[in-house]
């Protein structure tokens, strides 16, 4: 949960920072309706608030050289509690895995790794996640194509669902 409620105007930052993060402060205040030193202001107190993170480029995989992306599903020991958390702070470690999730279902642990090819799979897979703490199982899932990039969250969205709790009646 967000330590602070965020207003149309925070959720407007938020919109158009996603979209573009090169916005200078005056660009943004003027896209939000705001003069520039409030805006400058409800920035500042996103980032420090942590629902800001950063600031990012976005890169076109292929273009760089990592031409194949392989969704990895990692079935993981329990015995340990110890032995976990050295598996999650070896998975954090690993630059070629952009995300990583604990999940439910079939698999433990299921991370996004990208490698420039096959080989370069074959070579992440043996001498790297097979040797990783406590992993049982490994199943590989080979990206296609992509149909739709990781993107912005939909914070537009959350004033449908703080207009509907604003006007519910409360007992």
């Amino acid at each position: 949960m967000p330590n602070r409620r965020l207003d149309a105007i925070d959720r407007r930052i938020l919109a158009a920072l996603q979209r573009d993060a090169r916005l200078t402060n005056v660009q943004l205040a003027e896209e939000v309706s705001l003069s520039p030193s409030p805006c400058l202001r409800r920035v500042r107190q996103l980032e420090a608030a942590g629902l800001i993170r950063g600031y990012h480029a976005e890169l076109d995989r292929g273009g760089v050289g990592f031409g194949l992306t392989v969704f990895v599903g990692i079935k993981v020991e329990r015995h340990h509690e110890a032995q976990a958390n050295a598996f999650r702070e070896a998975v954090v470690a690993l630059p070629e895995v952009v995300s990583a999730h604990l999940v439910s279902g079939e698999s433990d642990f299921l991370l996004q790794v990208v490698v420039a090819d096959l080989a370069a799979y074959e070579d992440f897979l043996t001498g790297t996640l097979l040797r990783l703490p406590g992993v049982t199982d490994i199943r590989s899932n080979f990206a296609i194509q992509t149909v739709k990039a990781p993107g912005p969250l939909p914070v537009e969205r959350l004033a449908k669902a703080d207009d509907e709790l604003s006007t519910t009646p409360r007992p």
